[in-house]
């Protein structure tokens, strides 16, 4: 689903999202079970969860397209209950999957959703012209939507939600299917409506890779709960896992390292060590003194420290089956 509205921006500078308290359930099952969030304007935010932790749910609602059971909630400084036409010309949801009409051109696609915005002839073809250029599909503006890539699609789909110039856009899952390349550019993309225009972004997504590198702040939903919450680097030193991980050269530097390395993990086939620490220049520096007293010839050094990956397993769980 791919949706856009017209708005003014508030001279104010009032969180996008203020929640506090948010519920939702469906007859029995609680989904959300009071979920509390304050997302600063102009900043990049990712849900992340398990399926079926809430996240869908909650995208829904901020974005009034399903009413809450209780809590307080304002995007954009207006009430989601009481006032959700006011939230509605605020925001742009743009949604899993591509809404662009495969029939018409990009430009037609473009003049179509700035009819519906009633922006007026001569502005919404001078927005139509602006938005194809920006997102460097003015080659193929005459051609079929049908005929694009999937990137291509992805940036159309993208520039019709900004037709209406909203403040803030719900992103669901926006590089899905594409490939590496793709991807960095709607990376780039998201980065410059912020930095740019300001717009705040409220990104779900599968790939934890694009909240480390897109997102200012990280929330985990799990079962319903907000587990943590902060920037990629604050949750990653919730966790434990950082470790340094060394494979010898020959057998005898191995055996005569090991008993004095205080691994957590070895393999003497393999002739690896697992050691436990950070991996800062201090611990690296007493390891390499270490290995150098006893003599010990070594191929190869790596340090690990915790990625969202393991911020994500370790603290979200699956909902009961």
């Amino acid at each position: 689903m791919s949706n856009t509205y017209c708005r003014e921006r508030p001279a104010s500078r009032a969180p996008a999202i203020s929640v506090t308290g948010l519920r939702k359930s469906y007859g029995s099952h609680r989904v959300l079970d009071g979920i509390d969030l304050t997302i600063p304007q102009g900043t990049i935010f990712s849900l992340l969860g398990p399926n079926g932790a809430g996240k869908t749910t909650t995208v829904q609602i901020l974005s009034t397209l399903i009413k809450a059971d209780a809590g307080e909630i304002r995007v954009a400084g207006h009430d989601v209950a009481a006032e959700p036409d006011r939230v509605r010309a605020a925001i742009g949801v743009t949604g899993q999957f591509s809404a662009v009409d495969s029939f018409l051109t990009g430009e037609e696609n473009l003049r179509l959703m700035a009819d519906l915005l009633h922006l007026g002839r001569t502005r919404g073809r001078e927005r139509a012209r602006e938005l194809l250029e920006r997102f460097d599909l003015t080659d193929a503006a005459r051609r079929p939507a049908a005929t694009y890539s999937g990137g291509m699609r992805r940036r159309l789909d993208l520039a019709m939600t900004l037709v209406g110039t909203p403040e803030l856009i719900f992103l669901d899952e926006p590089t899905t299917g594409l490939d590496p390349r793709s991807r960095r550019t709607m990376w780039q993309i998201v980065r410059d409506l912020v930095e740019q225009d300001g717009v705040t972004i409220f990104l779900t997504t599968q790939y934890l890779e694009e909240a480390d590198v897109l997102a200012d702040r990280v929330a985990l939903l799990s079962q319903g709960e907000l587990v943590a919450q902060g920037s990629p680097e604050e949750l990653k030193r919730m966790v434990p896992g950082g470790h340094i991980a060394v494979r010898f050269a020959g057998p005898d530097g191995y055996r005569r390292a090991l008993p004095h390395l205080g691994a957590t993990a070895h393999d003497d086939a393999a002739l690896t060590a697992q050691i436990p620490g950070a991996g800062g220049v201090r611990t690296l520096r007493k390891l390499l003194e270490l290995l150098d007293a006893h003599a010990a010839d070594v191929a190869e050094v790596t340090v690990h420290t915790p990625d969202l990956d393991d911020v994500f397993l370790a603290l979200t769980k699956e909902p009961a089956r």
